[in-house]
């Protein structure tokens, strides 16, 4: 038949296999990642430069035309011949020149290959071992590009003393430590695309790489500011505070209720970004917090109250509740992240990076209430897919697992 079925004489995964076993870099389906270069960036920050091999190389252009500032990749690592997978932000855009590549030659080479670059913090199992012990030219295996840290999420808000004249939305991004490493591609984006930019960054060190970055694009884009916030020096605090406050936000003198805010870093810079938000009085029916997209990294539960949807710095007791897993016939008792209370009650469920980003503890919930506890945002009662490593049960929930 001219338009039936045509089986593949050869597979794909055959020749993948093959292939692999000839060089493991090579594959016609498999994104693959080769390190070829480190770069300290400061005291806690490393960025480690990948070439992407033929199969990365084409799903990202002809599937994704490209990644978007702020998305992620999941690196899929062995150490001592087991498999560990960590997500990582990527640092710019696609064939973004680096600033830290200094010299002419290195330069070049960078732009003859298609490369992506990470910066992480060399802590714990995985990013010590990418940073200070996997060799160069080792392979990886990767994700394409993932995640909705993305401008995609700013939308064009219209000025209401010119009804005809649509405005771009300003854009404060807030990064704490190594929480700055999606900023740049965000604000590389953000810029060319017209927006008025404000970044605040808040750091234990100080990195004179990133800094003369920042400098740079705020010497060119008279609609760039930057803040850093030294925490160990008051001289660099913003309104006189060391950490992110009411005051410190309101001197940034941006029209808030129609600033679209990105936020990444601890669950202590997210905690008093919501704290600091929850007190500052907007126009009738709107809240500063929904303005807020954050990505975080970290594990610990973030301090919510129950009553008022609010992020808080103070510990607060969250109320037992059950979740059943309709498939397992398995229940147990659940006064933190759903997660986390399976774990205690020796039960173990799907999950990766326990930061709400790698997905993979995603599932469906049947029916009960659960909150997410970076983004505050209560669930429905009904079917719905959730992430189990960021809700908790406000109700007795019942779990598809």
């Amino acid at each position: 038949m001219a338009n039936g079925y045509r089986p593949e004489i050869i597979q794909r995964a055959f020749v993948d296999f093959i292939g692999s076993r000839l060089h493991p870099f090579w594959s016609l389906t498999t994104p693959k990642l080769r390190l070829i270069a480190r770069y300290t960036l400061s005291d806690d920050l490393i960025a480690l430069r990948f070439e992407t091999n033929r199969a990365f190389k084409q799903q990202v252009s002809e599937v994704m035309g490209g990644w978007q500032g702020g998305q992620y990749l999941d690196l899929r690592v062995c150490i001592e011949g087991v498999y560990h997978q960590r997500s990582y932000s990527i640092v710019g855009l696609a064939h973004q020149p680096l600033w830290w590549l200094d010299d002419a030659t290195e330069r070049h080479t960078a732009d003859q290959r298609h490369t992506v670059t990470i910066a992480i913090k060399p802590q714990g199992l995985v990013s010590n071992y990418l940073t200070k012990q996997m060799p160069l030219a080792s392979v990886v295996d990767t994700s394409l590009p993932l995640g909705h840290f993305t401008l995609a999420q700013a939308k064009a808000n219209l000025d209401h003393r010119e009804p005809d004249n649509q405005k771009l939305n300003p854009l404060l991004f807030v990064a704490g430590g190594s929480g700055i490493t999606p900023m740049l591609g965000l604000i590389t984006q953000a810029l060319s695309n017209g927006h008025h930019v404000t970044l605040l960054h808040y750091s234990r060190t100080v990195s004179s790489k990133l800094q003369h970055q920042w400098q740079q694009l705020n010497d060119t884009h008279p609609d760039f500011t930057y803040h850093l916030i030294h925490t160990e020096e008051p001289t660099t605090y913003l309104a006189g505070t060391r950490y992110l406050s009411v005051e410190g936000l309101l001197s940034l003198n941006l029209p808030l209720s129609d600033t679209q805010i990105f936020a990444c870093g601890s669950q202590a810079l997210l905690a008093g970004l919501y704290k600091a938000a929850a007190e500052i009085t907007l126009p009738i029916d709107k809240q500063l917090r929904d303005n807020i997209i954050v990505e975080n990294f970290g594990n610990s539960l973030a301090n919510v109250d129950n009553g008022s949807n609010q992020t808080f710095d103070k510990t607060i007791p969250v109320e037992e509740h059950t979740v059943y897993l309709r498939s397992r016939q398995r229940q147990f008792v659940s006064d933190t992240t759903i997660l986390t209370a399976a774990e205690n009650a020796d039960i173990r469920l799907a999950h990766g990076c326990r930061q709400g980003i790698c997905q993979l503890c995603r599932c469906n919930k049947v029916s009960g209430v659960v909150k997410n506890v970076q983004t505050g945002k209560v669930s429905g009662d009904g079917y719905e897919s959730i992430q189990t490593c960021i809700n908790i049960a406000m109700t007795d929930v019942v779990l598809d697992i």
